[in-house]
């Protein structure tokens, strides 16, 4: 869709961290029971959102063993539509930041804005997962738990939305400044923010700007 907003591997001193727990993996037939959002401004959080959801459907016995949310937790919980109203005027027109969120967060976040309010919103968005692969290749796993350990980040009550927001937050920002501090290091552009991708060209194999035609920018392969 034109207006959804880009992916950006940037760091932001404005954003929005936010997650969702769901009754399961699929964007197509899951729901989401849980949304939840933390609001940082120059880098120091100043609001917090959450809300449980009714999603309207039992919740699978395996959705409840990762995130812990029972039937009985969201039986008298708002439906999404009115969760999810709520959020997009929390989140205004800031950039959103999360783990795994172009794969999954922002296809749910998608779907069900297209579907109750006719349009999915344009903020671009940093996803976590994407820029620590690029910060970090050293590491062999990058799931927010395994990030927050590295950090030395508390892991307790991960999971849980509000919970993992706090811990994605202090991720990012030391994702950040790595990022700052070691650019050149780094697969990403120094114009745009994007990622840079191995791409084949006359001359051979060369890193280009995933943004390509908007950015042409271009690194030879070492």
């Amino acid at each position: 869709m034109a207006n959804r907003g880009e992916k950006l591997l940037s760091y932001l001193a404005d954003y929005v961290v936010f997650d969702l727990e769901t009754t399961g993996v699929s964007c197509h037939t899951d729901q989401v029971v849980e949304i939840s959002a933390i609001k940082v401004k120059d880098h120091q959080v100043v609001e917090e959102f959450t809300s449980l959801v009714n999603p309207g459907c039992p919740i699978p016995y395996y959705a409840t063993q990762v995130n812990g949310i029972t039937d009985d937790m969201v039986a008298d919980a708002p439906a999404f539509e009115q969760v999810l109203g709520d959020f997009l005027r929390f989140i205004g027109d800031l950039p959103l930041v999360g783990h795994n969120i172009h794969k999954f967060d922002m296809l749910f976040i998608y779907r069900d804005c297209e579907k109750f309010f006719g349009e999915a919103p344009g903020n671009d968005y940093v996803d976590t997962l994407s820029l620590s692969c690029a910060c970090l290749p050293e590491l062999k796993n990058h799931k927010l738990t395994d990030l927050a350990a590295y950090y030395g980040i508390a892991t307790e009550g991960a999971h849980r939305a509000l919970n993992d927001c706090r811990m994605n937050q202090q991720v990012y920002e030391f994702l950040g400044k790595r990022l700052t501090e070691h650019p050149t290091e780094l697969n990403v552009c120094p114009k745009c923010g994007k990622e840079l991708v191995k791409r084949k060209g006359k001359f051979g194999w060369f890193w280009g700007c995933a943004s390509f035609p908007a950015c042409r920018y271009t690194k030879n392969i070492s």
